[in-house]
């Protein structure tokens, strides 16, 4: 082995702790065929910190991931939960560590495997060949700016979340977007609401000056209804979308089932020093948890944009989507995505099932060599 890294796993919530293993283990085997050692130490943080801590993110688990090279999420959250003031619910984890670590950038892709096609709910000659990228600011925005909370006023409740960016904050993600779309085909679309909203017009302003310092990508701009609307009529329309906290939390839901499901898709939480976050998009779907029917595939993914964004190691990313892609090939299929009827050469398998064929495929080396 000619270099270590070292990561924290964060397993969390509901199914977290049974599709973090797998990534895990596919990521050390493709890491090893690449010479690479991987060191995990596993934390605390969502409901499992809070039943065990007391809080939803430990002082320790904050202090490991700031001297970890990446750091993977299962999920938080469950209904065990939900009965908690708002800054002791598991999801205050969750915030805490976006704010802490200063990641300010989530990278949420909307990538189609060609055997998922007639797994999508829309038409797969809309969807097949899908590759979008949305680029959310996470630090700032609704879910950040104060004042916020349940006020009495006028003898009665009042909730009130204040809607805030500031110029930089708008410049700094921007500037990400732009050089994330030069790198791929080029179109930057910039989602906002600037005709009832003063803050996202002040983002389209932003947005539009920096325009010039790339004349290799053509922006344009869209109110965050009309993207929703074009996401599910015309999607690979779309190359990077931009926008801010809210809009990107809303829309990136939306996109995921354009690919058939939540399952597939992974996320980036990026700071500026290359610090990364990496989880799937989807929750802790407690309904599901301890079933063996959970999809690992979007956390084994993220592992994937983590050797990309994180750790350099571009070859052992594709390796790893290569393996995720065979699988698929070969038929295999957790619930979430089987599709409608029971299609030929389609095989159910569960959570484990599907690890083992992953761990399977990377270790055979026919998805293509690491470097």
């Amino acid at each position: 082995m000619t270099r270590a890294i070292k990561i924290v796993a964060l397993p969390g919530d509901g199914i977290g702790p049974e599709v973090v293993p797998i990534a895990i283990a596919v990521l050390r085997t493709a890491l090893a065929q690449a010479g690479v050692a991987l060191e995990v130490q596993e934390a605390l943080v969502g409901g499992c910190a809070i039943d065990q801590c007391g809080e939803p993110l430990p002082k320790e688990t904050l202090a490991a991931c700031r001297a970890a090279d990446a750091v993977l999420l299962g999920a938080v959250g469950g209904p065990q939960w939900e009965d908690r003031s708002m800054d002791q619910r598991p999801e205050r984890g969750l915030l805490g560590l976006r704010s802490n670590l200063e990641l300010f950038a989530n990278l949420r892709p909307a990538l189609l495997f060609p055997p998922l096609a007639e797994a999508s709910s829309l038409k797969p000659e809309l969807v097949s060949g899908l590759d979008i990228l949305i680029v959310r600011e996470l630090t700032g925005g609704i879910y950040f700016g104060e004042p916020r909370g349940v006020f009495f006023e006028n003898n009665e409740r009042v909730g009130v979340n204040t809607y805030r960016y500031a110029e930089h904050e708008i410049e700094r993600i921007a500037r990400l977007a732009f050089n994330l779309a030069g790198k791929r085909q080029g179109r930057l679309c910039s989602v906002d609401k600037a005709n009832v909203l003063e803050v996202t017009d002040l983002w389209r302003e932003v947005v539009s000056g920096l325009a010039g310092e790339f004349p290799q990508v053509a922006l344009s701009h869209m109110y965050v209804d009309n993207a929703g609307m074009q996401l599910v009529r015309a999607p690979k329309q779309f190359d990077v979308i931009v926008t801010g906290n809210l809009f990107g939390d809303i829309l990136s839901d939306v996109a995921a089932m354009l690919t058939g499901s939540l399952g597939m898709l992974p996320s980036a939480s990026l700071a500026a020093d290359g610090l990364g976050l990496y989880e799937p998009v989807h929750g802790s779907a407690p309904d599901i948890a301890g079933q063996d029917a959970a999809n690992p595939l979007a956390t084994v993914l993220s592992t994937a944009m983590m050797c990309r964004y994180s750790l350099n190691l571009p070859a052992v990313a594709a390796r790893i989507e290569g393996a995720v892609d065979a699988v698929l090939q070969r038929g295999l299929r957790t619930a979430d995505i089987v599709g409608s009827g029971h299609p030929h050469g389609i095989e159910r398998v569960g959570t484990k099932a599907m690890g083992e064929a992953l761990l399977a495929e990377i270790g055979s080396g026919t998805e293509g060599a690491a470097s």
